[in-house]
């Protein structure tokens, strides 16, 4: 059994609802973590999630917190939420860098995945800029300076390579509705693309390994088939187990 941080997919959605002269606001909090999680139990793994709106509050404060666990994983999550808390944001104090806490982790053998969503790697309109922090210096792949979204709702396929994470896995796998576009580093083994771009990807840094998975492990982009998939659950176990060899 493994423990796995993960970090984000977590959203608030504030609506208006306008009804002739009248309005009112509706709040609704919501999480993406169902199908991942439910994987991961039936591996036998164990899953610790940290939302978004609690990372200042609950993600590991030093290197001694963040080596219980045996990877590390952002998921939907911009830099901004850990670059500015409010203690530096609000208050105009030092604080420690959580993304130089996670670079430090893998360099010392900690594992790392970044999975792709609206705010992974560049993210939409460029906002999450992961491409000028020390994660950068982790990542298998080179994020772009721009919105690097490629929306696909025609359905976009993965095309597979012969390596251990697809052990028991067929090479024909369910449709993606988008992914987030970047480069292969030199440094880095591309063990799957989709459109030629990088899909899965990985690379040793320091004595630890990082990979990316640059759709989404839940809806939208991670559409229905795929969350549902009968190899979903043996996908991220064999990936667990290639981290942490």
């Amino acid at each position: 059994m493994k423990k796995i941080l993960l970090v984000g997919e977590s959203w608030t959605v504030y609506s208006i609802h306008q009804k002739g002269m009248d309005s009112f606001t509706t709040t609704t909090y919501e999480e993406g973590i169902y199908w991942f999680d439910k994987a991961l139990k039936e591996s036998g793994h164990e899953l610790v999630h940290i939302p978004n709106h609690r990372v200042q509050y609950d993600f590991p404060k030093n290197l001694n917190e963040l080596n219980k666990f045996d990877v590390v994983i952002l998921s939907d999550i911009g830099s901004n939420t850990f670059l500015l808390p409010d203690k530096t944001f609000i208050d105009g104090n030092q604080s420690s860098n959580s993304l130089e806490l996670i670079k430090e982790y893998v360099m010392k053998g900690g594992s790392f995945i970044m999975f792709g969503g609206y705010m992974a790697f560049s993210g939409i309109d460029g906002s999450s800029r992961y491409g000028f922090t020390s994660i950068a210096d982790i990542l298998p792949v080179e994020c772009l300076t721009v919105d690097d979204r490629v929306e696909t709702p025609e359905g976009s396929w993965p095309s597979t390579t012969n390596h251990s994470i697809f052990n028991g896995i067929p090479k024909e796998w369910p449709h993606f509705l988008g992914y987030n576009k970047t480069i292969g580093l030199e440094d880095s083994t591309i063990l799957a693309t989709i459109n030629k771009d990088p899909f899965i990807a990985t690379k040793e840094f320091g004595k630890g390994k990082s990979l990316v998975f640059t759709s989404d492990m839940a809806p939208h982009w991670g559409s229905e088939e795929f969350v549902n998939w009968k190899y979903y659950s043996k996908l991220w176990d064999n990936i667990i187990k290639y981290l942490t060899a």
